[in-house]
């Protein structure tokens, strides 16, 4: 497995993707959607002092992709997974705070249950304002799909 940029042994930086990651990512995500039975990820949000903060968790043995994001953020990951970045799959274990390039699609594996907490700021008032601002690809959001993986 590679590792992410460090600073002191702790990973501290996803980087942008490349157009052909970013495709692979989207290749698994279609192929996950057409074939694995589909998991209800809740979505927990919080706007405070200008900074919005989007949390899910992520039950262990479960896979997830993420939207394109398109602005950088802060990214918390507290848990135990596998994260596919540029050049390739990256364990992490425990709690990291990862400074998060734009131009990022993620697939999370979850190897224990795993929260991941997406900061940045914002002048947003209301969780589908803030959808719009990280991502073109907000309509395709859990968050907008409520019919799409039953409780």
């Amino acid at each position: 497995m590679r590792e992410l940029a460090h600073s002191g042994g702790a990973p501290t930086t996803i980087g942008a993707m490349s157009p052909s990651t970013i495709d692979k990512v989207s290749q698994l995500e279609a192929l996950s959607l057409a074939a694995l039975p589909q998991v209800s990820i809740p979505t927990g949000h919080v706007f405070h002092a200008g900074v919005y903060a989007r949390t899910v968790k992520i039950p262990a043995g479960v896979m997830i992709t993420g939207a394109l994001i398109k602005i950088p953020t802060l990214l918390i990951v507290s848990g135990d997974c596998v994260v596919h970045v540029e050049g390739g799959p990256v364990e992490l274990h425990g709690y990291h705070v990862l400074q998060a390039a734009a131009g990022r699609k993620q697939a999370f594996v979850a190897l224990t249950d795993t929260h991941l907490t997406m900061v940045f700021p914002t002048a947003a008032k209301t969780v589908e304002e803030a959808e719009r601002e990280f991502t073109d690809e907000y309509e395709r959001l859990q968050t907008r799909q409520e019919t799409r993986c039953p409780e």
